[in-house]
Order: C-alpha cells, then structure tokens, then sequence
C-alpha cells in the first residue's frame, strides 16, 4: 500500500456554543458539540485506516483542551495547532510544514462522515499525478484537499464558509499554476437538514468522549 502521506484532521475543540454553531437552533449548543465531537472522532479513526504513515489531528484553539487530550491519549493520534490566521492560512501552515517529511499531505475536516478510508486513499492516488486533489462538498465546499505542492496565495481571497468556495478555490489554484483533480463529491454535517442523513448512517455515528 503507498504510504507517503500524512493525513491531517482539522477540528474546532468542541465547546458548547463555538463548535457546529448553525446547529445550535436545531439541537442546542450542548449536543451540537457532542455532535463535532463524534464526527471528529469518526474523521480520525477513518483516517486512521486510510494506509497514511501518520494521522495528525490539528486543533484550534489549543491542543490543551481535553477533548484533543483524550483523542491523543485513546486514538493514539499526534496532536498539532491550527495557530493563527484564517482557514486558508492555517491550513497552507500545516500543508507545507508536512510535505517536509512526506510526499504528499492531505486535510480532511471533521464535519464529513460520508468520507471513507478508501476515498481518502483514492485521493493520495490522484496526487501521483497532479499537484492538488479536492473532494467537492454538496454545498459549495470541499471535505479534503491534498497537495504535493504548495503555493504562497493559493488560498488567497477565498471567502471560507460560503457556497463559492470550491469555485474560489479553483480559480485560485489555476492562478498560481498547480494543476488539480477533483474526485467524488460527498455531504457535510452543516444544517438542521443534515442531521437526518446523520441519523441514518452505517455504522451510526458513535460518542466516545466522556464530556
């Protein structure tokens, strides 16, 4: 199986009122963060059996939080920060700082629980041949982006959070020279609406975290 790459698992700690915050209407502030807790869980175990030399979880605010304690503690999972700096800064830091020791570095969020070992290892597959693959998501978004390379402004400008940002990113990319190749596109957990798809996944989405 190749294994030149690390994966890298970006997750808000999970406290009530700042993590999963546009489900809080739906399902309170408390089991919103129960909610991003087993989804980052989940992200990690699957990027655990994705054939990756490393799994990494990257954390914001701090990697002191008990939440990324307890998954570097149970999960076994090296623990990084996020640091200061928009999404697009925060993850050119970590992307660059990984393609020191491997060839290729993937991010995946922690928000995708359609994502499988095998989508992740389809996409370190695709960067034998390019420079960028993205995982699109339904709502405009992307769930995974891998690299062999870097560039200072690929991430410039992008308006992080909207529906335009996979086109954003696109065009960024083109930009600065980096080819891309995009693979299948998958659901997040960002609405009152998803939570039914969440329900009814297989294996169901588990709590490990004794909050």
């Amino acid at each position: 199986m190749d294994n030149n790459f690390i994966v890298i698992v970006f997750s808000k700690a999970p406290i009530p009122g700042h993590a999963k915050t546009r489900l809080i209407p739906a399902m309170g502030a408390e089991q919103a963060a129960l909610l991003h807790a087993a989804l980052a869980e989940r992200a990690i175990v699957t990027a655990q059996k994705s054939g990756a030399a490393d799994v990494e979880l990257c954390c914001t605010p701090n990697s002191d939080e008990s939440f990324f304690q307890f998954c570097a503690e149970d999960f076994d999972v090296t623990l990084s920060e996020q640091g200061e700096g928009d999404l697009g800064e925060r993850m050119l830091r970590a992307l660059t700082q990984t393609l020191e020791d491997v060839e290729k570095a993937i991010i995946i969020g922690a928000d995708c629980p359609a994502l499988t070992p095998k989508h992740i290892e389809a996409a370190a597959r695709v960067l034998d041949d390019t420079d960028v693959v993205l995982m699109p998501a339904e709502d405009g978004g992307y769930v995974l982006i891998g690299v062999t390379h870097t560039h200072a402004n690929m991430f410039d400008g992008i308006h992080w959070g909207t529906s335009t940002v996979l086109a954003e990113q696109r065009q960024n990319l083109s930009a600065c020279g980096l080819t891309l190749v995009e693979t299948d596109t998958l659901w997040d957990v960002d609405r009152a609406e998803d939570l039914a798809r969440v329900k009814a996944l297989q294996p169901p989405l588990e709590f490990f975290w004794p909050a």
